[in-house]
């Protein structure tokens, strides 16, 4: 590769226009649903949202779906709807937002951080096993970057122990594996739509569950707990009735976010098509290029691509991660790290006890990783700078 002076060392950037990391794919039939929802009158839950749930399960392959605020309120409310509560242990990886161990510990349970898989970054069934105890109730797979996880082995583990799966698809809508989607072999799955995910509803989620009394109660505890939401009270018994069966929650989806996510829903394989584009063709370019580990490619089904997560081999360069990352920036590439460990942050230190060097194969890959901009509505020419400003940092900058 030819050495060129990257712009942080004075030489002209890549780009002269900025490429942000993520960007929603946005078109006129999304705005149309939207407008047409909002000229309506109905925006709280109502027959968009209804709508929404039953396509999300039909796309999954599930009997029903619970549409919410969020995936946070859906991982939340999949262990209330479980019982998972104080003395449970629950088990999950460190490599991932902190919000799945945020809601372990809300219940008052205990997350059990594991580490991950060095090829794929993703929970093994052997690494579960391994932290099983008589207190674990639940675990909570993720499916990292749109990676599927080998669920058949965790299922077959979980069903032998007696306890259940909930899997994290945040990263997930549109994978599947030998053509199984994602969201229906777990026993519960929680779905995120928010703004930089495989189809967006500005914020929001959804929770499938292959136990649709167990959706039903999610939906019911997503909205206070009531017997009728709105749109089934103006339709059914009248608009004054309800009853609160638990002690609820407010998650609930409204029906603008629920048009916006109909609309993308149309275009979800769509979007996972071009998303494996870009990825096959990151991936392509960087085979010639030692200083860089591309993702796991899955071969069992349809990756979702939500993330690419490239290692770059510090040991061989003469700047750090946190570097190379400014000056990828300085050539106008917008990029990210998913994510800080869930053991480094302050408080999982103090209430859990980790400390570094605890996980092993997570440490080694946050410290080199470095996600890049993937998303539907990049043009091949964007994706040649991507390239081009990696590689140029890694010829400029190698020992």
């Amino acid at each position: 590769m030819t050495k060129k002076t990257p712009a942080a060392e004075g030489g002209a950037p890549v780009r002269d226009r900025f490429l942000p990391f993520a960007r929603p794919c946005i078109e006129e039939t999304d705005i149309d649903l939207v407008i047409e929802t909002l000229r309506s009158g109905w925006l709280t839950v109502g027959p968009k949202t209804h709508e929404f749930q039953r396509r999300v399960a039909e796309y999954v392959g599930v009997e029903s779906a619970a549409a919410l605020s969020s995936c946070t309120a859906g991982l939340h409310l999949a262990m209330v709807a479980l019982g998972i509560g104080e003395g449970d242990e629950v088990i999950v990886p460190t490599i991932d937002f902190v919000s799945g161990a945020n809601t372990i510990c809300h219940l008052g349970a205990k997350p059990v951080l594991v580490d991950v898989d060095p090829v794929t970054l993703c929970v093994t069934p052997e690494i579960l096993k391994s932290a099983i105890t008589d207190r674990t109730r639940l675990l909570m797979p993720v499916h990292f970057a749109g990676h599927p996880c080998d669920m058949d082995g965790i299922m077959d583990l979980a069903r032998a122990r007696g306890i259940k799966v909930l899997g994290d698809a945040a990263h997930a809508i549109g994978a599947d594996i030998g053509g199984r989607r994602i969201g229906s072999i777990a026993d519960l799955t929680s779905f995120s739509f928010y703004v930089t995910k495989g189809i967006t509803t500005g914020e929001g989620g959804a929770v499938t569950s292959t136990d649709p009394d167990l959706t039903a109660r999610i939906a019911l505890l997503g909205l206070h707990g009531m017997s009728s939401d709105a749109w089934k009270r103006y339709s059914d018994r009248g608009p004054w009735y309800y009853e609160v069966h638990e002690a609820g929650y407010k998650y609930n989806m409204n029906d603008i976010q629920a048009a916006l996510g109909l609309a993308q829903l149309d275009r979800v394989d769509g979007f996972r098509e071009r998303r494996r584009e870009i990825a096959d063709a990151f991936t392509a370019a960087f085979a010639t290029n030692p200083l860089v580990s591309p993702p796991a490619q899955f071969e069992g089904g349809h990756h979702a691509w939500h993330l690419y997560p490239i290692r770059i081999d510090t040991d061989s360069l003469a700047i750090d991660r946190d570097r190379f990352i400014h000056q990828l920036l300085e050539e106008g590439i917008g990029v990210s790290v998913h994510f800080i460990p869930v053991h480094y942050h302050p408080y999982y230190r103090k209430t859990l006890g980790h400390a570094p060097g605890d996980f092993p194969v997570a440490e080694a890959y946050f410290e080199r990783a470095i996600s890049l901009p993937i998303y539907p509505s990049m043009t091949d020419e964007d994706v040649g700078d991507v390239i081009e400003a990696v590689n140029r940092l890694t010829t400029f900058h190698r020992r």
